[in-house]
């Protein structure tokens, strides 16, 4: 028994929003990295639906490549964020600034 294509849409949907609400609202740097890459798996989940829908392995390729800039931007976030942090233990979006020299 498969799975219709629309149900992973759906949920892909559904990820999508919920992380960019919670990049819109929340002021928490960690809560909006977060964030950020349930976004990028919801477009992973969306790669990988539509490469099985049609038979073509490159959204699979594509979903490859998504997940190597996603380590790349976890690599230099997560410095960018214990900087802040190492500053003032509670930093917010607007905190940013005191990374300026």
């Amino acid at each position: 028994m498969r799975v219709p294509a629309e149900w992973y849409l759906v949920v892909a949907l559904m990820l999508f929003v919920i992380g960019a609400t919670g990049l819109l609202i929340r002021r928490n740097i960690l809560v909006m990295f977060m964030c950020v890459e349930l976004m990028l798996n919801a477009v992973n989940l969306t790669f990988v639906t539509f490469s099985r829908t049609l038979n073509d392995i490159s959204g699979q390729a594509a979903v490859f490549f998504v997940l190597v800039v996603a380590a790349a931007e976890v690599v230099v976030g997560l410095g960018i964020i214990v900087a802040i942090f190492r500053r003032r233990a509670e930093a917010t979006a607007d905190d940013v600034h005191i990374l300026k020299g």
